[in-house]
């Protein structure tokens, strides 16, 4: 209750606890999204090449508005060829 009664002698302080809150909230959690995003590197060491394991089926983007994946020929044989 000790920082509730310093807020409600501080008022002007108010606004500026909420941005900061909201910015550390929408940080913390958007360094959360991308931590467990598989085509994000973290340790480029131990898998350097991640995004071989990409599901190109899955939706990569934070909004996705009619997509469709379909694979390139061309870059099929590609593929086949260098491996």
């Amino acid at each position: 209750m000790n920082f509730l009664q310093f807020l409600m002698k501080k008022k002007e302080l108010i606004p500026l606890i909420t941005f900061i809150s909201i910015a550390g909230v929408g940080a913390v959690s958007m360094s959360m999204y991308s931590f467990f995003k598989s085509d994000v590197i973290v340790n480029r060491w131990q898998n350097p090449e991640p995004w071989e394991n990409v599901n190109p089926s899955k939706p990569q983007k934070l909004v996705t508005i009619n997509q469709r994946w379909e694979p390139i020929e061309e870059l099929q044989t590609v593929k086949k060829m260098t491996k």
